[in-house]
């Protein structure tokens, strides 16, 4: 912004002389690349800024242009020369504000209807980089801009008249950086470390098969016959009943894909947004949910997953429960018959990647926690995470008479008794615990609020009083009272293993006191699940239960694999560090939740990091191979939303391993999430033919 305020100074004199009073001027450095810019960027916008200027602003700017222009006039005499100063100043302010607003109607709409991940305090150069990308360009953190691969293939083969008038405006194509591990060479593969997975943004990557409203244009030069698709619209309409999966036009190239015909069917439940729910415990778009719910029925959904929040159900009072909403929600699932799984919510959502909403953890929590800050996770700085109750109170009567384990167990009998009839017709079909940050079982070891950005290895989070003193006990049983400290070699939020002295090659963490204190810390975890799940098991009886594990998968090639010690797992390169708990889950019979990294999280790696220190597969494979020596089912998950084919390829090759002999596979398959997205009309025909092949299906 001050780039920008400073170049419309150097410029308000030509202005003045132009009679030219909202154009701001930019100096070119390099003409071909900022041609290319203009013209990506004039295409993109204009549609977008004609529709959010606000006319009383734009006559309250025109009525203030004039009044300088009268005052500067020659006939005004050597004082208006004097003022001209004052008056460029002024025209300056005003040209500024009429920007600034501008483009925070721009950056609402953006963030509001085409579900852009735009950071709280971006500009006008990330709307421009956000639409360059989803139209197939490549924008570095630098801002150089250059069109993919596929995207110059496309101008080039197109017949119609569009295609040559793009190509035109085109100059020689860079090449763009190697493909990932695991991914075909050809396609683009990331975002290519840009500015937002900097500020700890995973913003999807484009694809060259995306048909999403930012590929269009280049839909329409596919089709071959020289006249332009009509605008694909969403699926709000009442003829989604219609769709047809032969309806999807053949805009990918040849891919050479398996078949599932004939192979096991995979359940499909699709994860509801995060603010389905109001702070009221209702609805906050019933009918719009409604008609999304039917379009997912007509693609032969078999059901859908939804967060029950502690923080809305539970917010005012100690066991004063508000179901009312997702009463709602369950008769609406069973009117389309449809089956619903829940998630006993404990933690707080906002602050993390892909949270749009914000909902804390009950009131009466947060007062407690204000006089006894404890009960929250602390790291070696002191710094308290209101995410998720800390492990350390399980047995501490510090919640108004009650432990942890009581407050949770509590809610989730609450639930059995008030849900009682779906659970007897079946309509919830499994009940989904949550055991820490996020809902899965971990420590918050790289909370974003508190500076980490990835793929920095996180900190040990068990500096509060209840945990300190579990680990002084531990110490002293041992015979080694001085252990009862946390090692003070472990680095920061964002350190790399070989910056530290505890996690670098032959580090600490493979010493004695390392050893011990990496028992402690990993058996924490263990007994944190243990205890939930066995009082999740009475109140649920008869019902499956699940747990969820992250996919901590960065650093995982590096022998230490510190990124998954700091969250509580024990997995260096000699030690198995999933065995305990997938055997902790046995004994209660729970089924395990994998959240596996598809191809979104995989094209977010730089370039240098992801060959090296990142193997998502591997650390896939470490836990599915656990859970299937104990015998205990598993459910799969993906991260991030994907709408193209080659990311729903590499799912189904997940969920249905080749050339398993034992024929296994996943419980079922959530897709990660309901959005506007999903709804839009091409994206959906992908999603239905998605759906079909993960039911064996023939397309």
């Amino acid at each position: 912004m001050a780039t920008d305020m400073q170049k419309l100074i150097v410029t308000s004199e030509e202005d003045d002389e132009e009679g030219d009073g909202t154009d701001m001027d930019v100096k070119e450095e390099d003409g071909d690349s900022e041609n290319r810019a203009k013209h990506i960027a004039d295409q993109a916008m204009v549609g977008v800024e004609a529709g959010m200027l606000s006319d009383s602003f734009d006559d309250q700017f025109q009525y203030h242009h004039e009044v300088q222009d009268q005052v500067s006039t020659p006939g005004g005499g050597s004082g208006g020369r004097k003022c001209r100063p004052l008056e460029e100043k002024e025209r300056t302010k005003l040209r500024e504000r009429h920007r600034r607003a501008i483009t925070a109607r721009i950056l609402a709409g953006l963030r509001r209807h085409g579900n852009y991940n735009l950071r709280v305090r971006a500009d006008i150069n990330d709307v421009i980089a956000a639409l360059a990308r989803e139209a197939g360009w490549v924008v570095l953190p630098d801002g150089t801009t250059f069109p993919s691969r596929s995207q110059g293939s496309r101008s080039v083969g197109g017949p119609s008249a569009a295609a040559t008038q793009t190509s035109s405006h085109q100059s020689p194509q860079q090449e763009p950086p190697p493909s990932l591990k695991g991914i075909s060479p050809g396609y683009p593969t990331s975002v290519e470390y840009n500015s937002g997975q900097m500020k700890g943004l995973l913003v999807p990557s484009p694809s060259p098969y995306d048909l999403s409203a930012g590929a269009h244009p280049q839909t329409s030069v596919m089709m071959g016959d020289g006249v332009d698709t009509p605008r694909i619209q969403p699926l709000t309409a009442g003829t989604v009943d219609t769709i047809n999966v032969k309806q999807i036009v053949d805009v990918y190239p040849k891919l050479s894909e398996r078949e599932f015909a004939g192979s096991a069917y995979v359940p499909v439940y699709v994860m509801l947004p995060l603010g389905v729910m109001n702070m009221k415990c209702e609805l906050a778009d019933p009918d719009g949910l409604l008609q999304q719910l039917r379009a997912l029925k007509s693609a032969d959904v078999d059901g859908v997953k939804v967060d029950c929040w502690w923080g809305i159900v539970e917010a005012h009072a100690p066991q004063e429960y508000n179901w009312h909403g997702y009463k709602k929600l369950c008769q609406i699932v069973r009117q389309l018959k449809l089956k619903l799984q829940v998630i006993m919510s404990f933690h707080e959502c906002g602050g993390n990647v892909g949270d749009d909403v914000c909902i804390p953890l009950p009131h009466w929590v947060a007062e407690i926690g204000r006089s006894n800050p404890d009960i929250f996770f602390t790291d070696k700085e002191g710094r308290r995470n209101p995410e998720c109750l800390s492990w350390g109170i399980d047995k501490e009567r510090v919640l108004r008479g009650r432990t942890a384990v009581e407050v949770y167990f509590d809610y989730m009998r609450s639930f059995r008794v008030h849900f009682d009839e779906f659970f007897d017709e079946g309509v919830i079909s499994m009940v989904e615990i949550g055991l820490g940050p996020c809902g899965e079982l971990r420590y918050p070891s790289n909370p974003v609020k508190n500076g980490w950005r990835y793929p920095g290895i996180g900190e040990f989070q068990c500096y509060d009083q209840y945990l300190m003193r579990s680990l002084r006990k531990a110490a002293e049983a041992r015979g080694h009272p001085f252990w009862s400290r946390v090692p003070d070699n472990c680095g920061s939020y964002n350190s790399q293993p070989h910056e530290t002295g505890f996690f670098c090659d032959g580090g600490d963490y493979d010493g004695y006191h390392g050893r011990f204190f990496l028992n402690w810390y990993s058996q924490i975890l263990v007994d944190h699940g243990d205890l939930v799940l066995s009082l999740s098991k009475l109140a649920f009886e008869g019902t499956c239960t699940a747990a969820k594990l992250p996919s901590i998968h960065w650093w995982y090639k590096t022998a230490s694999h510190a990124a998954e010690l700091t969250a509580g797992f024990y997995n260096s390169c000699n030690r198995d560090g999933y065995a305990a708990i997938v055997a902790m889950l046995k004994k209660h019979g729970a089924t395990l939740n994998f959240c596996f990294s598809d191809l979104g999280v995989l094209n977010q790696q730089p370039m240098d990091f992801a060959d090296g220190y990142v193997d998502s597969d591997g650390l896939f494979w470490q836990v599915l191979n656990a859970a299937w020596d104990v015998s205990i089912q598993i459910v799969s998950e993906s991260v991030f939303p994907c709408h193209d084919r080659l990311a729903y390829n590499k799912i189904l090759d997940n969920v249905k391993p080749l050339n398993d002999p034992d024929g296994r596979h996943p419980l079922s398959f959530t897709y990660h999430r309901l959005n506007s997205v999903l709804m839009d009309r091409y994206n959906f025909l992908e999603f239905q033919r998605f759906v079909k092949r993960i039911h064996g299906k023939l397309l």
